[in-house]
């Protein structure tokens, strides 16, 4: 018998709880204002105008929905981006950011120049096992730095100064999860220009674009900063939380290559690792979106809905700070307002949260993480005072 995975075990464990004042701030979805799942209202005339319009469900080729790979790459790069436009990026559609990770390690193992590749520390959980699972040694760069609550950026900058050349850097576009913390325009500038001269293989991760601050263009400005300081790169690109497409697991894969010929190689080989996995993905998912992206007027719809969805839980920042602060907390709380994102890196030691569990039944992760979704002005007090309770 298996461990069970630690995010499932915890959903489990919250929903026997009979506290009727638990909380769930570990899950990694969006919630509204009354702790409700949400769909946005323009995913919602997307999928009805989908479904009216007389689609098959043939199986979709092995890239998946075409309209929707270069709609999503226009997205993250930009609909004025010249490497598109002289056919040195292409894509293929994936089972959502989690897939395309899967599709890339499988690719990386077999024509990587070596056979590691750095994630930052600390990272998403799922990043590892992921890469280690396609055959690859996982490396860590300094990222965090939990004495200051904030970016390690010298430690960073010397890590991947100090890597072999060549190596492949995970880089999170935005919103980096768990911490929250992004690097700034100007540090990204420096860490493009290491990554540059290191011959490093930049590889983002973009699973927030248009969440993590309202705005979709900015929230990719690092992707297409690299693009324009020359770089060969690839994305995975994940629509579940900008779009709320969580169980419709869509997800785009692309890469920048020296040219139109070697990107169309990258893609027959992207092909060789998908077919024998799983043939090819989902198309429902894929055609809301390219609904959506493919018109002007539902496009700024999903911008003023996202940006909605982003305010809230900039809202919910402030507000839970403030209640710690209210609650008597003498810590030096002000990393929940300067971080970014869905999630809100504490600082809560694995003890500390293991207390508001058992004794308030306030469900996080056990590296402190909060799902700032899950925090909400019905619940935002009682969080905090558990909060402070265990930190004193």
């Amino acid at each position: 018998m298996g461990p069970p995975d630690p995010i499932i075990g915890l959903n489990d464990a919250f929903k026997n709880d009979t506290n009727p004042n638990k909380v769930n701030v570990g899950v990694g979805a969006y919630r509204d204002d009354l702790g409700s799942p949400y769909v946005l209202p323009v995913v919602r005339k997307a999928e009805s105008l989908v479904s009216s319009s007389g689609l098959d469900h043939e199986y979709a080729g092995i890239a998946g929905e075409q309209e929707f790979v270069d709609l999503a790459m226009e997205f993250a790069y930009g609909d004025d981006c010249v490497k598109i436009k002289e056919g040195k990026v292409k894509g293929v559609q994936t089972l959502s950011g989690t897939g395309g990770l899967r599709v890339m390690g499988e690719f990386l193992a077999k024509f990587g120049k070596h056979k590691h590749i750095y994630v930052p520390d600390p990272t998403w959980g799922n990043h590892i096992p992921i890469m280690q699972n396609c055959g690859l040694e996982v490396k860590k760069y300094r990222y965090y730095d939990a004495g200051n609550s904030g970016l390690d950026f010298s430690g960073l900058v010397e890590d991947m100064e100090k890597a072999p050349e060549g190596s492949c850097f995970l880089l999170h576009a935005c919103a980096h999860n768990p911490t929250g913390m992004d690097p700034t325009e100007s540090q990204w500038s420096e860490i493009s220009k290491v990554i540059k001269e290191k011959g490093h293989f930049p590889f983002f991760d973009c699973a927030y674009q248009g969440f993590a601050s309202g705005n979709a263009p900015k929230d990719a400005w690092s992707i297409r900063k690299f693009v324009s300081d020359g770089h060969e790169l690839a994305l995975v690109q994940s629509f579940s939380k900008n779009f709320g497409l969580y169980g419709q697991r869509v997800g785009c894969l692309s890469w920048v290559a020296g040219s139109e010929e070697e990107a169309k190689r990258v893609e027959s080989q992207m092909k060789i690792v998908i077919r024998p996995s799983y043939s090819n993905p989902p198309r429902h998912g894929a055609r809301i979106v390219a609904t959506i992206l493919r018109d002007e007027g539902m496009t700024k719809e999903f911008v003023d809905q996202c940006k909605g969805m982003a305010d809230r839980i900039g809202g919910m920042r402030t507000a839970l700070r403030s209640s710690l602060e209210d609650a008597g907390s003498t810590r030096d709380w002000s990393h929940v307002t300067s971080q970014i994102g869905m999630f809100a890196y504490s600082g809560l030691s694995k003890e500390q949260v293991e207390r508001m569990r058992d004794e308030f039944s306030v469900y996080g992760t056990l590296d402190g993480r909060i799902s700032m979704a899950g925090v909400t002005k019905g619940n935002v007090e009682y969080i905090a005072k558990a909060m402070h309770e265990c930190t004193k």
